[in-house]
């Protein structure tokens, strides 16, 4: 294992999740996109590239992205495995004010991911990740190289607990 790969950390929320799956596609379904106020989009379409060679349906909702249209590609794609938030100016947490209401609605019903720079300044805290957890974000990466592999744990956890709900 390389030293970056042992340095890679993932934090979770701990929580329930709604989840379906029934895509007509081998992988699943993802949401991607960058928060609101942030216009990097390089990153972005490394992500959405790199996602589709791995087998995925992406869709890709580009920079400057609202909670709002990240809840309605959620509901125009209920079988989406997880939304996936990049930030690279740090202001991620201003952007994702409304994402615990979008939630409450329904209309979020899936994982939300984020990675990136999630926060303004050289130092980094993990109290801004535990606030992220209190905006309604359920899992934090640091190493977007690690997206294939949360999605398949993803993919069998909404694939059981279809099976368990049938």
């Amino acid at each position: 294992m390389t030293a970056a790969a042992s340095a890679f950390r993932t934090y979770s929320r701990p929580t329930e999740h709604s989840m379906t799956s029934n895509s007509s596609h081998a992988r699943g379904t993802v949401i991607l996109g960058v928060a609101a106020s942030d216009a990097h989009a390089v990153a972005n379409q490394l992500i959405a590239h790199d996602l589709r060679e791995h087998g995925y349906t992406v869709i890709n909702l580009g920079t400057c992205t609202p909670v709002s249209e990240f809840a309605n590609a959620a509901l125009d794609n209920p079988e989406a495995l997880a939304i996936l938030i990049g930030s690279l100016n740090g202001h991620i947490h201003e952007d994702l004010r409304d994402l615990a209401k979008a939630q409450k609605s329904g209309a979020i019903r899936c994982p939300v991911v984020v990675g990136g720079n999630l926060s303004v300044g050289s130092h980094k805290s993990d109290d801004a990740i535990e606030k992220l957890f209190c905006l309604g974000v359920d899992i934090v990466l640091s190493d977007a190289a690690e997206l294939p592999e949360l999605l398949q744990r993803l993919s069998l956890d909404a694939a059981a607990a279809q099976r368990s709900a049938s």
